[in-house]
């Protein structure tokens, strides 16, 4: 399939710039794939489009302050993006995306001060992209919440402000590792996860890492011809075995974003029973991709072009996407990651 069948035209100003008053409270729309229908509701009013015996599959990764700023000796300011490891955990030198390093020759070393205390070595850059070693023999997760920010998407354009510490985070966000949210999640609160399971919705949870992997813009005419960057997946026992009861029982499994979608059709056989383990997936999902696990998929809008984009359209069609796509746009819900949410049943 070509790049150009999967872009459509956005107006700046459905751009979401701050996440809605409360989290509960942002626009929902739901789509039917069957036939096309289309309702409008609020995402709290989801508990009435979802049964008992439905399974709610959540990423539980939890977002890294992995933005630092730091500046050249020359004083120029420099922009990092720090990509940790499958835990985050690790010490010694770190792969960074870097912004305004300026020309630099092959196999330079750049010296960064980050902070009162903290510098770092920056080498092998090629493309914006190298690795940076601190002057402190500190965890990076220590390093970052130090001296890091929230990694707001470069879509918002505004300075970091203090409710995105909180907004741009799961309520169930637990396993640290990731430099962007998963941010179909970031609708949910702990009352409407009560409700959920007040009604017989069950909720599991599994983990991806979301690194640069996830929004790596596709440059390639053809898009059979993109490769997906890998990210660390776990998915427990216990998530496996209630996925599969479900599956066996006739609820339906819905995933709750993309990057769960991708862990899970990563993670199964033929006929959709899902194991339990852990590792990387590159997965790259895009029409006509068959779907062995999911039965439902709670997502956010995407951009034009993107891998999201193109997971959404094989799940539900990309002609159906688009033309729900412009229906949202006339009613202007709000776009990307602090936008609204769709419900694809």
């Amino acid at each position: 399939m070509k790049l150009e069948e999967f872009d459509y035209l956005l107006p700046q100003s459905l751009i979401a710039q701050y996440p809605a008053p409360e989290r509960e409270e942002s626009r929902l729309l739901v789509l039917r794939r069957r036939d096309g229908r289309i309702e409008h509701c609020l995402f709290k009013d989801i508990p009435n489009y979802l049964s008992p015996g439905d399974l709610l599959v959540m990423n539980n990764t939890r977002v890294i302050p992995a933005r630092m700023e730091g500046r050249k000796k020359s004083g120029g300011k420099v922009e990092l993006l720090l990509i940790p490891s499958q835990n985050g955990t690790n010490q010694g030198e770190f792969e960074v995306l870097v912004k305004n390093l300026g020309r630099i020759k092959e196999n330079e070393k750049i010296e960064i001060r980050i902070g009162e205390g903290l510098s770092g070595e920056i080498k092998n850059v090629k493309g914006g992209r190298g690795w940076i070693s601190f002057s402190t023999k500190d965890s990076i997760l220590n390093i970052l919440k130090k001296f890091g920010h929230v990694p707001l998407p470069p879509y918002i354009r505004r300075k970091e402000e203090p409710v995105d510490k909180d907004r741009y985070q799961t309520v169930f966000a637990e396993r640290e590792g990731s430099i962007a949210a998963p941010t179909a999640g970031l609708h949910f609160t702990p009352s409407l996860l009560h409700s959920l399971k007040e009604k017989g919705v069950r909720l599991t949870f599994l983990t991806l890492h979301i690194g640069p992997g996830t929004f790596t813009p596709v440059k390639v005419k053809n898009i059979e011809e993109h490769s997906m960057e890998s990210e660390w997946v776990e998915i427990p026992e216990e998530t496996a075995r209630i996925i599969n009861e479900t599956k066996e029982k006739g609820g339906r499994v819905i995933a709750v974003g993309t990057t769960t979608t991708r862990s899970l059709e990563s993670f199964c056989d033929e006929k959709g029973r899902v194991r339990p383990g852990k590792g990387y997936t590159s997965l790259f999902i895009y029409p006509p991709y068959s779907f062995r696990v999911i039965d439902g998929l709670i997502t956010n809008f995407h951009l034009p072009k993107s891998t999201l984009l193109m997971l959404v359209s094989a799940f539900a069609g990309r002609d159906l996407i688009l033309k729900t796509y412009q229906e949202a746009i006339e009613k202007k819900y709000r776009f990307y990651s602090y936008g609204d949410a769709m419900l694809i049943l």
